[in-house]
């Protein structure tokens, strides 16, 4: 799928407020970094991403605490909540985007199937963390993607307002 013309609005509102963004990925495995740094001159805006695919890695990288994994599970609200702070925290960024989510075909369950994926945003110095619960449809590929577009596409709703 191509997001250049997304990217290019993200980085654009990204200038206008002289702001870097970081993101913190796990089902997406890159994907989205891979979407903002696709076009030139995103050095201006891109400050770094985490690929923490597993718990150990959200753990140890972005903060996310032992007791979140092992009560909410890794496709929970508290952790992406966790996850985007925690890349604020380890970056230079002000902006960061967060997701985790079960692309499938397997790993699914009834609580929690496949397609289920948990996004976040946050703007450092907000107390507002921004978090949303989506249920995609498709196979794996599909599912990264439309997470890939719904990170994209809440960045800019979330620096409509940035304060």
């Amino acid at each position: 799928m191509n997001f250049e013309a997304l990217v290019a609005q993200v980085g654009q509102r990204l200038i206008d407020h002289n702001l870097m963004v970081v993101t913190a990925e796990s089902c997406t495995g890159g994907m989205i970094a891979e979407a903002l740094t696709a076009i030139s001159g995103s050095t201006a805006w891109f400050d770094r991403a985490y690929i923490t695919y597993s718990y150990e890695s959200k753990k140890e990288m972005l903060g996310v605490k032992e007791m979140t994994i092992q009560k909410k599970g890794a496709v929970s609200q508290s952790c992406v909540e966790e996850m985007v702070l925690g890349a604020l925290q380890q970056s230079h960024a002000k902006v960061s985007v967060a997701c985790s989510g079960i692309a499938g075909p397997t790993g699914g369950t009834n609580d929690k199937p496949v397609g289920t994926v948990w996004l976040a945003w946050a703007i450092q110095g907000q107390d507002k963390v921004v978090s949303e619960r989506f249920l995609f449809s498709g196979d794996r590929q599909a599912v990264r993607e439309q997470t890939t577009e719904a990170a994209l596409q809440g960045i800019l709703k979330l620096l409509e307002n940035p304060q």
